[in-house]
């Protein structure tokens, strides 16, 4: 048995993993990407091995994505994050699909075809509208933990929202709001709402769907309001919020199987099946 790596390292947060040449996932990692992009993927591929029980002579190679790709000292290669978020995704939901990845600071639109390959993408780096970080600003206006907001959120009972898709003028919408003596519950689910705006406007969305990312794997409600939206059930893959890494493990795979070590970043790759 051989064992490959994966690391993510977003703007956000940085994700590590851990999978077996029969492409099974035996250890991920998940930490805050901070200032030191180099020691964030450290600690995440440390944390990995720990969890899948193996050690870094087991490695065989490690792939890295993201944000931060090219900071990554120990990596042997490397693919953009459109592909790898693409991989994972192919490999466990069966194309043609549309992957919507809501992150900390980003969120994409990629079209696969029926073999996995990349056919088109949108993405959101403007602004933290429709990101991870918008909730976390909208938690903070409201006093809460940001784990908290999914649940808060499904209390809600009149329909309010914040028309603005910039944050800052979002958060000023909010305190209005809070002002008139608005629920919190309502509150929260007019944030969810107003990301959704964001998200459905960046490209069509129809077919089938797929959800990943951070706020995906924490804000369930967002996957059942895309899926509303969209009339449609959108399909969440195992790790959700890995599904990077875990593309990226992928790569290492089929890079040593072809004993490619070359980062071909900008080609549309056939994802592994």
């Amino acid at each position: 048995m051989s064992y490959y790596a994966g690391v993510d390292s977003g703007s956000w947060t940085t994700k590590a993993a851990v999978i077996d040449d029969e492409c099974q996932v035996l250890g991920t990692a998940v930490t805050r990407s901070g200032a030191d992009l180099g020691a964030a993927a450290e600690s995440a591929y440390a944390a990995a091995l720990v969890n899948s029980g193996r050690t870094r002579d087991d490695i065989e190679a490690v792939w890295s994505t993201g944000f931060g790709r090219n900071t990554i000292p120990f990596a042997n290669g490397s693919r953009t994050e459109l592909d790898c978020h693409g991989r994972g995704v192919a490999h466990y939901v069966k194309g043609p699909l549309v992957v919507i990845d809501i992150g900390g600071q980003d969120a994409k639109v990629i079209r696969l075809d029926a073999a996995g390959r990349r056919l088109s993408h949108r993405m959101n780096r403007k602004c933290a509208a429709g990101t991870g970080s918008f909730l976390d600003e909208i938690s903070l206006r409201l006093g809460i933990d940001v784990g908290e907001l999914n649940a808060l959120g499904r209390g809600a009972t009149e329909s309010l929202e914040l028309s603005s898709f910039c944050t800052v003028f979002a958060g000023t919408e909010l305190l209005t709001l809070i002002r008139s003596g608005k629920k919190p519950a309502d509150l929260a689910m007019a944030a969810y709402r107003s990301l959704l705006k964001r998200i459905v406007s960046m490209d069509v969305l129809e077919g089938r769907i797929a959800a990943t990312g951070g706020v995906v794997a924490y804000h369930p409600i967002m996957v059942e309001l895309i899926g509303a939206a969209c009339r449609g059930e959108v399909i969440v893959p195992p790790h959700p919020q890995e599904i990077g890494a875990f593309g990226a493990a992928l790569a290492a795979l089929a890079a040593c199987e072809a004993n490619d070590t070359s980062d071909t970043s900008d080609i549309a790759e056939l994802a592994k099946p």
